[in-house]
């Protein structure tokens, strides 16, 4: 199944919607590449189904213009675009079997030899010994393949998925998004997905705009966006990182910064602009990246590592790690995700330690910004 449009993309140019005086969108310039999965991640009320409904042709944008590929559809309806949605409802035609259901939108068009095209699709969505079940006859996670299913025999250029894994329990939405991306990867199609499952659109997405206020606040590879976020919203949405207010003491190679007592080191590169001596910065790092010893061995410890000492308040056993949170001169509530692999049993609450990490793994941000942005506490 390919694309006959060279151009392939979703492009939105200027795109804002309001409300009266409320702004869901902010003027917004985004481009989706070609055969791409994009997702558009946020909480909810930060304007990303919003941007998908002018997508579709759903909602009208107060300024800017939609292309696809390179033709402007922003005045055309939804039937008239090359486009398809899938829904977290999926609408199914409860009376029609599976395969009645996927052939819907080819007899609508007038197409009389559908067998060979709803085979191929359900063989696709690996539902081909389902085809004369009726809906209600199949799971949640089934009933949404077959939605795809629907969307994908009608060749749209892009197929829109509004939260469609939101009504699954946690096992299937897992097994859902790894189903999701083979079909996308097999169709070649631009998957645009909306979402406010951060470890949903990671797992999925070649790219993901975060989307906060209605405006995109960072726009790339989740493994980058993780790695490299540019604000606190996105430091603290995509998983967790520990924040520790700074000021910077020394620049070079590495920019030297002093936080409660400690001096930390963080690739300059990693830093917003080039901060000069006694600039306020906001140190960041994930809380897998540190390990933690007991404070007797701190002799133990590499020397060149970024290290923070503190008292453990609290211990959670997670099965696959153990998660400390740690109170100190650097700041409280600093939390280390640490692998059961050898426990040590003296790090429990009340045990004074030393956090430490590679200086590699410590990203600087601008300390102008909420601390607490993108956490459930700011929420």
């Amino acid at each position: 199944m390919t694309n006959s449009n060279s151009g392939g993309d979703v492009r939105l140019a200027g795109i804002s919607k309001s409300y009266g005086s409320f702004t869901a969108v902010q003027p917004l310039d985004l481009t989706v590449p070609q055969g791409s999965f994009f997702a558009l991640l946020g909480a909810s009320g930060c304007g990303k189904t919003t941007t998908l409904r002018m997508i579709a042709g759903l909602e009208d944008p107060t300024t800017g213009t939609v292309f696809l590929g390179d033709r402007d559809v922003t005045d055309l309806p939804p039937y008239k675009r090359p486009v398809n949605t899938v829904f977290q409802s999926y609408a199914l035609f409860p009376h029609l079997d599976i395969f009645e259901n996927v052939a819907f939108g080819l007899r609508r068009r007038g197409v009389k030899s559908v067998k060979k095209q709803v085979g191929d699709m359900l063989d696709l969505v690996q539902l081909g010994d389902k085809a004369h079940r009726k809906p209600h006859q199949l799971s949640g996670g089934q009933q949404q393949r077959v939605a795809v299913a629907r969307a994908l025999i009608n060749h749209p250029q892009v197929l829109l998925l509004d939260e469609p894994l939101g009504a699954l329990d946690l096992k299937l939405r897992r097994q859902m998004q790894l189903e999701l991306k083979r079909i996308q990867t097999e169709v070649g199609i631009t998957f645009v997905h909306v979402t406010h499952d951060q470890e949903e659109a990671m797992t999925m997405a070649d790219q993901v705009a975060v989307m906060n206020g209605g405006r995109v606040e960072q726009l790339g590879a989740p493994a980058d966006l993780y790695e490299n976020p540019r604000t606190t919203f996105v430091a603290n949405f995509l998983g967790t990182s520990n924040l520790i207010a700074a000021e910077v003491a020394a620049t070079g190679t590495d920019v030297v910064v002093t936080a409660g007592g400690a001096k930390l080191r963080l690739p300059a590169d990693r830093c917003p602009g080039s901060p000069g001596t006694g600039t306020k910065l906001l140190v960041g790092v994930r809380p897998e990246k540190i390990s933690l010893t007991h404070a007797d061995d701190a002799d133990s410890i590499a020397a060149g590592r970024n290290t923070v000492r503190g008292t453990i308040a609290d211990t959670s056993f997670i099965g696959v790690s153990t998660q400390y949170v740690i109170d100190g001169p650097a700041g409280d509530g600093l939390q280390v995700y640490e692998q059961n692999v050898e426990r040590d049993t003296r790090l429990v609450p009340g045990a004074e330690v030393v956090l430490h990490w590679n200086p590699a793994h410590t990203f600087g941000l601008d300390a102008d910004q909420d601390i607490d942005a993108g956490t459930e506490e700011a929420a």
